[in-house]
């Protein structure tokens, strides 16, 4: 995993809310619809491009990390190369921190189809940056079964190890599936009720 750090201008709004331990440990379904920004702009002669910004998921970790937040932009070019290039810039975070990101079909639990794209980890200042290589603008999850298409337009960063939630939830907080061994903490963040194109 390569992963490079670096400040930016970027200041999240500050979230004020009350801690519930019941609503935190669901891992995104209080804030799922709390507004995240997104936008898509371009012209005829720059690739398009779609931003989002991301924020806690529950009142709780809003609470334990009252700065944190991400930015996503995203150069949509699998038109004209075959895959978009997506960057997330995070700041107050958990320092040295590992996370994971997803495109998924519901910003909050249960979170429905799910795409793992990469990795970040934060220094020790809670910041981190990574960019990921993919196809974003039209991501989606086929079920060859049912023969249902789900498009995949959120996007959420889960806590990589299980305990990195615990100084915030309990030693109590849920393990999900989040990552690539399958034992991963909670959603830190997610797009709210934004989606991209």
């Amino acid at each position: 995993m390569h992963t490079t750090v670096k400040d930016t201008a970027f200041h999240p709004r500050l979230v004020v809310a009350a801690t519930l331990a019941a609503t935190a440990l669901l891992g995104g379904a209080a804030y799922a619809a709390s507004p995240g920004a997104s936008s898509v702009s371009g012209t005829s002669q720059a690739a398009p491009e779609a931003h989002l910004t991301l924020q806690p998921s529950s009142p709780a970790l809003a609470a334990c990390f009252p700065h944190a937040g991400a930015r996503v932009d995203v150069d949509l070019t699998t038109d004209a190369i075959g895959k978009d290039r997506f960057t997330i810039t995070a700041r107050g975070m958990r320092p040295r921190t590992d996370f994971t990101v997803f495109l998924i079909e519901k910003p909050g639990a249960p979170f429905g189809a799910a795409e793992y794209i990469g990795d970040f980890t934060t220094n020790r200042r809670g910041r981190a940056t990574n960019t990921y290589n993919l196809i974003v603008e039209e991501a989606f999850a086929f079920n060859n079964e049912t023969h249902t298409r789900t498009d995949l337009n959120s996007v959420g960063v889960w806590f990589a190890d299980p305990k990195d939630d615990n100084g915030c939830l309990g030693a109590g907080s849920p393990v999900t599936g989040f990552d690539g061994d399958a034992s991963a903490g909670v959603q830190m963040l997610n797009s709210g009720a934004h989606v991209l194109p």
